[in-house]
């Protein structure tokens, strides 16, 4: 906060009134030393006696021109001491050009021809006052109008004739329309023309500014044309200025034109008891110009620090600080170097924010209260109105850092996370509030903008940029900063861990610490490389969200030959509307048309969840949408039929309709080489290390030449190392077996079967039906019943078991 300098031009008048009325005062007793000689050298001096009916006039003349006129109402001197008397004395100093009309009374002086002391007995009142038309009057005349006299008001003045010395232990007073004031003990040397305040320097001042000034002792010389004053202390309505010292450099016409303060400069402001403006340095020097001793320009230096208190607490610290003024005292630049720092607090409320435990992918409502520290060797600062911070630049390589809240919860203080923000430059705005001051509203930093996260016992989170944005709350603390131009983002991990993200454009949030990515971004997690219309990145915990056209690539893979559907090297490619990535475990959850692949091996469902680390996935569909797998059943060689067990009944081709009998299978047979199987159901989880697919809600398979439905089923596949030495890896899974549970139903063109439990291993293409107990039929030949039903696919050939109390039943359709 800028100091309260434009206040320092009240202090200059009251000075200049003090050296005034001191110059005058001895003025007189120089003047009285002429007349203490009068007699004896009256044609000497040039001093015309004049005896009047009311005592004696002396008076000296110049030009034609009277100079100075005294009156005395009798003049005593006493030859055996050598002492002289003038009472009621009345003295006009008109000065040697006319232009003054000061004047001087008192009821008694005396003069000490011995000592040559001159003494003020008594009081001595002195009105100083200007007559600019004084040559144009006739002489002595007295001013048509008096305007802002000088009062001036002491006793018992000693002036010494010898070495032109005076001094006074009294007190002295002075007044004027716009300040009055009084001092204890007034010293004048003329050898080294010093005048001294010996202490209690008071000054009012008067007016719309009404302020006092004091001081334990002040000095005043004329080479240099100096005045000091020791602990001068201004105290303003809402305000205080302090020092241990300010010197006051005059020009050749008493003007002030530079004031130097010296140690511990301090000014306070304050607009309630909760909110003040307080600020210090080691010096501050001030320039000042034209006849008003306006403020040219303000220079801090040493330890300069200001801080504001109140509900947004603010801080600042400079080596050296330079404030420019225009106009009446106008402040509009402070110029602040050598290592600069201005930390903001969050504005202090009754409802702690919860928003860092609540932080997540998809953001939080609330927001935790944060701390604002700048730091830079350069900063800017443009006023408006002469009072009020409009903008700010830095120069130099500068550095924001944000942190939780000094009066944050502890839950937010403890995790300890700070943002650092760096860039070439800063550019920050501020609004006006409704209390009349400013608020930053936000900053602009370019180029090679950074964000960096850092917390205790993990790496640094970084995202890089050309340039950023960054938006601030209303009580403190930054509500957004958006990067744009080359965005990259990296947490540091090592490289089989590390998230590292790209796009043209970045928003991140402080309270959640979400980062956004929005323009072509592109996101790389440990293998996993994903594009997205937009993406979401915790910088806390690196989960992730991407939405609109999901595409995720898994490389890095390697091969695993007790796998199965997921198993080979190749990648592993996921398309979806949403995806919502998890780093610990490393979990990605894809919903919206998820379709899910690796070479020929594909899943498409609702959402699928894919564990990338354990190969493993669950996919969940719905009655309009089911999960869709395809899996391809092995390769068969010929062989041979195989014959029913003993104690089962063969079902034997009856003759159909026009006498020709249908014909039984040959006695050996070769499956499809390309026989694949489609499996939908609601639900689907799978396991790569285990090679189980499990399917529940509602299943069915299809096959070539069959369709089977069941509540839930098992699917077996084979691992890659047992395959064919042919077959490779980038070829679709092999399926074993299935095991399908509750009311399974099989249907092939011209019969159907159903029962509790079906076993179809690939090796053989047979299915086992059990429990129901299972049937079987057939347009042709009827149904059959029994404990057991074996048959194979595309194959008329049906085994049938049944047991002791549990016979097979056969119920033939007979032609006619």
């Amino acid at each position: 906060m800028p100091l309260p300098i434009y206040r320092m031009r009240r202090w200059l008048v009251v000075i200049a009134v003090l050296f005034i009325t001191v110059i005058a005062g001895m003025y007189l007793y120089a003047r009285l030393r002429q007349l203490s000689v009068l007699k004896a050298f009256p044609g000497k001096i040039g001093i015309d006696i004049k005896q009047t009916a009311n005592g004696f006039q002396f008076s000296k003349s110049e030009a034609g021109r009277t100079v100075f006129s005294i009156r005395a109402k009798s003049v005593k001197e006493f030859k055996l001491n050598g002492h002289a008397e003038l009472h009621d004395v009345s003295i006009i100093l008109y000065g040697r050009d006319t232009s003054r009309f000061d004047q001087i009374y008192g009821d008694e002086f005396t003069y000490d021809q011995k000592s040559g002391d001159v003494t003020a007995r008594g009081d001595v009142q002195i009105d100083l006052e200007a007559n600019p038309s004084g040559v144009s009057s006739p002489d002595q005349a007295t001013p048509k109008e008096l305007k802002n006299p000088i009062h001036l008001k002491t006793s018992d003045l000693v002036f010494n004739q010898n070495s032109g010395n005076a001094s006074t232990d009294a007190r002295v007073d002075f007044s004027t329309p716009q300040a009055g004031g009084w001092a204890v003990g007034v010293q004048y040397t003329a050898k080294s023309n010093t005048l001294t305040l010996s202490s209690q320097i008071h000054v009012t001042l008067s007016g719309e500014h009404a302020a006092s000034l004091f001081a334990s002792h002040g000095r005043i010389t004329r080479e240099p044309r100096e005045v000091v004053l020791e602990n001068p202390h201004l105290d303003r309505q809402g305000g205080m200025l302090q020092a241990e010292e300010a010197t006051f450099f005059l020009t050749a016409d008493n003007q002030v034109e530079r004031v130097l303060a010296s140690g511990s400069v301090n000014a306070t402001s304050a607009t309630g008891v909760a909110d003040q403006t307080r600020a210090r340095a080691d010096e501050a020097e001030l320039l000042l110009t034209g006849k008003q001793n306006l403020l040219s320009t303000a220079t801090l230096t040493g330890n300069v620090h200001a801080e504001r208190s109140g509900s947004q607490p603010m801080q600042g610290d400079a080596g050296r600080a330079v404030l420019d003024f225009r106009g009446q005292n106008q402040l509009q630049k402070v110029h602040a170097s050598d290592g600069v720092r201005l930390a903001q607090h969050a504005a202090r409320t009754s409802q702690s924010a919860t928003g860092a435990s609540k932080a997540g992918v998809a953001g939080v409502e609330g927001s935790t209260p944060q701390d604002f520290d700048l730091k830079a060797p350069i900063v800017d600062f443009f006023i408006a109105d002469g009072r009020r911070l409009s903008r700010a630049e830095t120069s130099g390589a500068a550095q924001i850092t944000i942190s939780p809240a000094q009066n944050s919860t502890p839950a937010s203080a403890q995790a300890g996370q700070r943002t650092v923000i760096t860039a070439g430059r800063f550019d920050a705005k501020f609004v006006p509030t409704a209390e009349g001051k400013s608020q930053l509203t936000s900053i602009h930093g370019a180029p090679n903008a950074r964000i960096v996260n850092v917390a205790a016992g993990v790496p640094d989170r970084v995202s890089t940029s050309q340039m950023l944005d960054a938006a601030f709350l209303p009580e403190g603390g930054i509500a957004s900063i958006v990067q744009q131009g080359s965005v990259a983002y990296s947490d540091g991990m090592p490289p089989e861990k590390r998230t590292q993200a790209w796009a043209d454009k970045a928003r991140y949030t402080p309270a959640d610490r979400i980062l956004q990515l929005a323009g072509s971004p592109r996101v790389s997690d440990g293998g996993m490389v994903t594009t997205a219309r937009t993406i979401r990145i915790n910088r806390a915990t690196d989960d992730a969200v991407a939405e609109g056209d999901v595409k995720s690539t898994y490389n890095e893979l390697k091969e695993q030959p007790d796998g199965a559907l997921l198993a080979s090297a190749s990648p592993i490619h996921v398309m979806a509307a949403t995806m919502t990535a998890h780093n610990s475990p490393a979990v990605a959850l894809y919903q919206g048309n998820a379709r899910l692949w690796q070479d020929s091996n594909l899943i498409e469902a609702p959402s699928i969840e894919f564990d990338r680390a354990r190969r493993s996935l669950v996919a969940q569909g719905t009655a309009a949408q089911p999960v869709l797998t395809t899996l391809v059943q092995r390769k068969s060689e010929n062989r041979p039929r195989i014959a029913p067990p003993v104690g089962a009944k063969a079902e034997q081709s009856p003759t159909p309709r026009g006498g020709k009998r249908q014909a039984t299978p040959n006695s050996h047979e070769k499956v499809d080489e390309s026989s694949s199987i489609a499996i939908s159901a609601a639900r689907l989880s799978y396991s790569d290390p285990e090679r189980q697919a499990h399917y529940d809600g509602g299943v069915t398979a299809r096959g070539t030449g069959f369709t089977a439905t069941s509540a839930e089923m098992d699917v077996y596949l084979l691992p890659r190392s047992q395959t064919s030495s042919s077959q490779s890896l980038t070829t679709p899974g092999r399926l074993d077996r299935m095991v399908a549970q509750g009311k399974v139903v099989i249907d092939q063109p011209g019969r159907r079967a159903e029962g509790n439990t079906l076993v179809y291993t690939a090796a053989d293409d047979k299915f086992v039906l059990t429990g129901g107990p299972p049937s079987i039929f057939d347009a042709e030949r009827g149904k059959i019943t029994g404990v057991s039903l074996t048959f194979f696919r595309r194959d008329d050939r049906v085994l049938v078991e049944g047991e002791a109390n549990t016979p097979v039943v056969t119920q033939t359709r007979v032609a006619r």
